[in-house]
């Protein structure tokens, strides 16, 4: 794999190799500016790597960058739901990006919003949503066409707490009724707990660590947290409700960051 990205001086992402088991929610950790973002943008298409590849679901994300994104579902840190549509329309629109015909799309939009508890608003502008409403929309949205690989970059950045756990139990929900394999990056390092089978921590390009959260835990001590194996072995702290719109600025302002 050996997936490497260089912006001029920087090397953004450094050689890295990972290996995901199918059905397996994957957590991507690191400080900002660790290359998370960068990884994921490489491994979906959205950016070319400088060197080496990736195969994701069996196709290489440099020889048939097409084959990928027909198999994989997408959901970025800054607001992808249009807020001068309805629930419906958005998912309507991203069944046709995903080239479903119209039986199908009809069918499969009931089916994602009632999974996604969200079939009363279906018909409302998502303006009007809460925030993790609209997070429950972008993964119906990333989910429609069933993909193999479900990507999410910090999938609950800005939520409150009730509204982070909604999000949870439906990432869960994903995992065990369509057996979808999730790669998510995230600060949250409760999330990181409850969510992830194993998970990655990157620091300056390169991975630090890989492992089970529990077995992370254990090789630091008695009562280590998944905390304080983030500073272990990045040298870093880490610390992060609202409507549409508060949403929409505070995950451009966390794009901004990195």
């Amino acid at each position: 794999m050996a997936l490497t990205r260089v912006f001029g001086d920087l090397t953004a992402v450094d050689h890295i190799d990972l290996s995901i088991p199918y059905g397996e929610i994957f957590g991507l950790l690191g400080p900002n500016g660790a290359g998370k973002s960068t990884t994921i943008k490489m491994l979906t298409t959205l950016l070319e790597p400088s060197s080496g590849t990736a195969l994701i679901a069996g196709n290489d994300i440099v020889k048939t960058p097409s084959a990928v994104r027909r198999r994989i579902g997408y959901v970025p840190q800054m607001l992808s739901a249009d807020g001068a549509l309805t629930g419906r329309e958005n998912l309507e629109l991203s069944g046709k990006l995903y080239g479903m015909n119209r039986a199908d799309r009809k069918s499969r939009i009931a089916e994602t919003l009632e999974f996604m508890g969200l079939t009363a608003w279906g018909n409302k502008l998502v303006r009007t949503y809460s925030g993790g409403m609209i997070r429950r929309l972008e993964l119906a949205q990333a989910m429609l066409h069933r993909p193999a690989v479900l990507f999410l970059d910090e999938p609950t950045i800005g939520l409150d707490p009730i509204a982070r756990r909604a999000v949870w139990d439906r990432l869960q929900d994903l995992q065990h009724d369509f057996g979808m394999t999730v790669l998510i990056t995230t600060h949250d390092m409760d999330e990181a707990d409850v969510l992830c089978g194993r998970l990655a921590l990157m620091h300056l390009g390169k991975i630090a660590v890989t492992g089970q959260p529990s077995e992370l835990k254990a090789a630091l001590g008695p009562g280590a947290t998944l905390d304080d194996v983030f500073v272990h072995h990045a040298g870093a702290s880490i610390q992060e409700g609202g409507n549409y719109r508060d949403v929409r600025r505070t995950r451009s302002t966390a794009n901004r960051l990195g």
